[in-house]
């Protein structure tokens, strides 16, 4: 299919080692976001093709985790070198699957070049092991090694799929596992896009495999005897089913879920500075459909009224549209599923003594035919109340006030979640005790950007378990094996 940027997409198909199938169990109306019309069909996996993906990856395995690691390293870095040629189609399909305005869809695709050349890098470096006694400690000489797995369980999500596969798949490879990848059916082209890359970069069939498909899929790919570790993005319910599904044979997992992050401003930050950050992080990135968006914002009472006037003055200035604009900031929302969680969380808050600042109901004219919704504030949210407590993935933002530090890290704190959390002072040592004390997984202080490809990112609580991003990320692909020698 094509959009408007004249790109052809390549059809949503099933990669099955050497195989490319555009039928399945089923299939499934993709509806572009934008302007609620179909644009392509995705064939659904069924249990059976799952099975055969998994047997294909294990099949490649041996020969993956054999082949040298200088030369797994420049087969990464071939798939990096493509991507960032191909930043255009990767844009595009992007676009397409969940309606990124071009300059996010863009910008996502620097960001996995740079994760893939990362995990690229640290193929041929990767820690193997280390000695634990000599040949005089008791007769024996004893050493770890660092293996792969084999068969790796990828479950990406929908709301930034490139992204989600550049944070899973070059670590996983240059470990030495293969994958078998099931992407959500509402974002079929992105994974599509990447598998053809993938291929022209030599990286051999079977390596890398995609099973596009339901709750279905997703369960037998968790269940199977042959997948050695899951990685999954996505919400906590979901999660939870996996964990059930793990636990039945201790299968290890990587889960990478939900945040309500709190972004804490004080009375001596830059407030313009942190009102432009709110607003963007809040609206302009991916329409609020981020897990790591900071979705709370706190602001002391000093400066309250005032900071959420330059935030509101912010985002009026960002342009909402068609993603193919050239200076489009704000796109549409997923799906009419997302308008109605979104309206009915916004009602509920009003309810609870929230305020309505800006926003607040589906757009119409000429977006009506979309899922566009405008950047919404709430402020004088109840710190306990639900729109702070849960996950709203979408444009509207929770405004608390504070009296002080304590009071802060005390609203911070105050939730199930613990994925990112975000800190505007010009005290570093207010910087430096909050970041020590807020109960996240990761912490930006005075803007600085988070998940990067060299930093660990990973929540606690009803966040996930694990990491994505560096070292840290890349050993979560590896089991530990302790080995004994008798030297006497």
């Amino acid at each position: 299919m094509s959009i408007e940027t004249g790109i052809q997409l390549p059809a949503p198909s099933l990669r099955i080692g050497a195989q490319e199938l555009l039928d399945g169990e089923s299939t499934h109306e993709h509806i572009d976001p934008a302007t609620g019309k179909v644009n392509g069909l995705v064939p659904m996996a069924s249990t059976a093709q799952v099975d055969q993906a998994v047997q294909a990856a294990h099949e490649a395995f041996l020969a993956w985790r054999a082949l040298p690691a200088g030369q797994r390293a420049r087969k990464l870095m071939k798939l990096a070198e493509l991507m960032e040629e191909n930043t255009e189609l990767l844009a595009a399909a992007g676009m397409a699957d969940n309606g990124a305005p071009r300059i996010t869809a863009g910008n996502m695709v620097g960001a996995a070049v740079e994760w893939t050349r990362y995990y690229a890098g640290w193929a041929d470096k990767l820690p193997l092991g280390r000695i634990t006694s000599n040949g005089g400690a008791g007769g024996s000489f004893g050493h770890t090694l660092r293996q792969p797995y084999g068969v790796i369980g990828a479950i990406i999500t929908w709301n930034a799929p490139l992204m989600s596969l550049a944070m899973k798949v070059p670590a996983a490879l240059a470990a030495g596992n293969t994958v078998v990848i099931k992407p959500s059916e509402l974002t079929p082209f992105t994974p599509t896009v990447f598998a053809d890359l993938a291929r022209e970069a030599g990286i051999p069939d079977g390596v890398i495999n995609i099973v596009p498909g339901g709750p279905a899929a997703g369960a037998a790919l968790v269940e199977h005897r042959l997948v050695k570790k899951v990685t999954f993005t996505g919400g906590p319910a979901t999660a939870q089913a996996i964990a059930a599904s793990c636990a039945k044979t201790f299968k290890p997992m990587i889960l990478e879920l939900g945040g309500k992050s709190a972004n804490l401003v004080f009375e001596d930050a830059d407030l313009d500075k942190a009102a432009g950050h709110a607003a963007f992080f809040s609206f302009g990135m991916m329409s609020g459909q981020a897990c790591a968006l900071p979705t709370r914002l706190l602001v002391q009472e000093s400066v309250y009224e005032q900071f959420i006037e330059k935030v509101a003055a912010a985002a009026a200035q960002f342009p909402i549209g068609d993603p193919a604009g050239e200076y489009t900031m704000c796109g549409p929302v997923i799906n009419q599923a997302a308008i109605d969680r979104i309206d009915s969380m916004l009602g509920a808050a009003l309810e609870e003594g929230g305020r309505l600042v800006t926003g607040g109901q589906r757009l119409g004219g000429e977006l009506a035919e979309g899922f566009y919704y405008p950047p919404t504030i709430v402020a004088d949210v109840d710190p306990n109340g639900s729109l702070a407590q849960n996950e709203v993935f979408g444009p509207v933002l929770a405004v608390i006030p504070f009296r002080d530090e304590a009071h802060a890290l005390q609203i911070a704190n105050g939730t199930d979640y613990g994925l990112s959390g975000y800190i505007w002072t010009s005290d570093l040592g207010r910087g430096l005790r909050l970041a020590e004390s807020m109960e996240t997984g990761e912490i930006a202080v005075n803007g600085a950007f988070n998940a990067t490809a060299e930093r660990p990112f990973g929540g606690i609580g009803h966040s996930g378990i694990g990491n994505e991003g560096g070292l840290e990320g890349l050993e979560e692909f590896f089991w530990t094996k302790s080995v004994g020698i008798a030297t006497r």
